[in-house]
């Protein structure tokens, strides 16, 4: 025999599932401290700086020459 389901209920459990889902995304992109971003933005600033300074030519020369 078959179970009866309450369509109604079902779609409701579904709502709860999904809001659950996007609230756990939500908190993996959101869910950070100061600390966290400002040492990541600071990372990335000297991660961009080390990388700028093993250029062979830097971007004033290619300006001067057009």
């Amino acid at each position: 025999m078959c179970e009866i389901v309450n369509l109604r209920a079902a779609r409701k459990a579904k709502a709860r599932a999904d809001k659950e889902r996007q609230a756990e995304q939500n908190r993996r992109k959101f869910g950070r401290t100061r600390a966290e971003r400002e040492h990541d933005e600071k990372t990335a600033a000297f991660e961009a700086r080390k990388l700028d300074s093993h250029r062979l030519t830097k971007d004033d020369d290619k300006e001067a020459e057009t």
